[in-house]
């Protein structure tokens, strides 16, 4: 579990810095403009780590049901060599998948606007500013993001329907209290991600809007990688201490 734990920040700390500084750069500079090598490589290194966190937290909800559901074969089941070799299959989808897109996207030709409306490098804004018919390219990104995501919730899914029966069966009240305080944060951290991720990707151009969109993206390639230190520290009780501590200081002082 914890070596999974510890791909997740590693993940959402690429994520955050392939995208912030640029992104704070262009916030203060009058002059806002990206080279097309820098844009495709920050394009190509953003969809890479945004499948990985997709994919890991798959593989996290397959850990976790292994470890509630079949707890004495667990060291077993999730031996350290799967754990190597789960995660460097899930680089390895990710980097594929962004060569795919990538490739495709950099085939299109660009006649027209050269005006990116959107906070950083991404597949959409581009489709939109295309002058070449990018059916091709939509249906070839919707059938790997449906493959991936889809595939991902369905393995997240069926892992807590698992654990829901098992625990139902067997647990008590107690059981029950100390497998959702292990499970909540990892369910937060998907309701997160899948969500906004789900409602960028799963449309067509005829139906984007940049305006939302752009926003929705931010949500879960900086919000979402900046909120999950927090989701999974407060299993902490030192960490849940300080915060309880906080709060009640400011409500002091109000």
């Amino acid at each position: 579990m914890h070596f999974f734990l510890s791909n997740l920040p590693f993940c959402d700390l690429c994520i955050s810095l392939i995208i912030s500084p640029k992104m704070l750069l262009n916030f203060l500079a009058e002059r806002k403009n990206i080279s097309f090598t820098v844009y495709a490589v920050q394009m190509h290194l953003s969809i890479v780590f945004s499948d990985v966190e997709c994919l890991l937290l798959a593989v996290m909800a397959y850990d976790h049901y292994v470890a509630i559901c079949n707890p004495l074969l667990y060291m077993v089941t999730v031996s350290r060599h799967l754990c190597k070799q789960l995660v460097i299959g899930v680089y390895a989808v990710g980097v594929v998948d962004s060569m795919i897109h990538t490739c495709c996207t950099f085939w299109l030709s660009f006649c027209s606007s050269n005006i990116i409306n959107h906070f950083f490098c991404d597949v959409l804004p581009l489709l939109a500013l295309s002058c070449s018919d990018t059916r091709i390219n939509e249906t070839v990104m919707f059938a790997f993001m449906s493959c991936i995501t889809v595939s991902s919730f369905v393995t997240v899914l069926l892992s807590y329907v698992y654990i829901i029966s098992t625990i139902l069966q067997f647990l008590s009240a107690e059981g029950w209290h100390k497998v959702f305080s292990t499970c909540s944060f990892h369910l937060t951290s998907v309701v997160l991600f899948f969500g906004t991720l789900l409602f960028t990707y799963l449309h067509s151009t005829s139906s984007y809007s940049m305006d939302t969109d752009k926003i929705v993206s931010v949500v879960y390639s900086l919000v979402i990688p900046m909120l999950n230190p927090l989701i999974y520290s407060l299993r902490n009780t030192e960490v849940k201490d300080a915060l309880r501590k906080a709060m009640n200081k400011l409500q002091t002082n109000s």
